[in-house]
């Protein structure tokens, strides 16, 4: 596995609150019906009684009213407490909440920033009740590892059947899984993009929160669910649901 060399939990950290925080204090909360989630989510929410997401920023997938959120970012909990959402300050290796609670918990694009993955997971699974769902969304390929991933914080990206693996560990099954995120393929993209957020930092988030953003939802293709797990051959991302075991 190839990963940010060198970087434990307290660089980590600081790295992802040096790019979220800002990223958060100048963000409109988007509300998870424009994502291309929202078909899934709204399924599983039908289903669900007690539901957790951990580390929504502002871009949550599961729906503000009924959710409890936990987030590092003191921006994002505080714009969501103006939503009157249930949110606490808190890292997901140390959740607030006690075992077997949730039946459904949703943790995407997160378990990649931390240097504790065995202890991220093991929370998720300590929280999650025996026959509850865990959406989940991670990066793939350690041999793609870009400027980017140092960049936004990434520890990891994991290879499809190590993933397949750890989710076992902690007694998580995948049922479905699709090809997620919205990350530009060309790579000249990227590497503008980076350019900006390192020398302009201030208009470069003025364009992700107002411009980018906003056509990025708009444009997302919609999500194509398949049983079990998919062929990650070419896939950069991908958004799993599994079942707690």
């Amino acid at each position: 596995m190839v990963s940010a060399p060198g970087r434990k939990d307290a660089q980590l950290l600081e790295t992802n609150r040096r790019f979220y925080d800002p990223l958060w204090r100048d963000a409109r909360l988007v509300e998870p019906q424009a994502f291309n989630t929202w078909p899934l989510v709204r399924s599983l929410v039908a289903g669900s009684h007690s539901r957790l997401e951990v580390a929504p920023g502002l871009r949550p997938r599961l729906p503000v009213e009924g959710t409890h959120f936990v987030d590092l970012s003191e921006p994002a909990v505080a714009k969501l407490r103006l939503r009157a959402a249930s949110v606490a300050l808190g890292s997901i290796t140390a959740l607030p909440f006690a075992s077997g609670i949730f039946d459904l918990v949703c943790a995407v694009d997160i378990v990649e920033h931390v240097d504790d993955e065995d202890g991220a997971l093991s929370e998720l699974s300590r929280v999650c009740q025996t026959g509850g769902a865990l959406l989940v969304a991670v990066p793939l390929h350690p041999s793609r590892w870009t400027a980017f991933d140092d960049f936004v914080g990434h520890c990891r990206r994991y290879e499809p059947q190590r993933l397949l693996d750890k989710l076992g560990q902690y007694g998580f099954t995948v049922e479905s899984s699709a090809v997620y995120g919205m990350q530009p393929k060309s790579s000249r993209l990227l590497d503008l993009g980076l350019w900006w957020l390192t020398h302009h930092r201030e208009r470069a988030m003025w364009w992700y929160n107002r411009v980018m953003m906003p056509l990025g939802v708009r444009f997302q293709k919609k999500l194509s669910l398949q049983p079990g797990m998919l062929d990650a051959t070419d896939v950069e991302e991908v958004l799993l649901v599994c079942r707690k075991r």
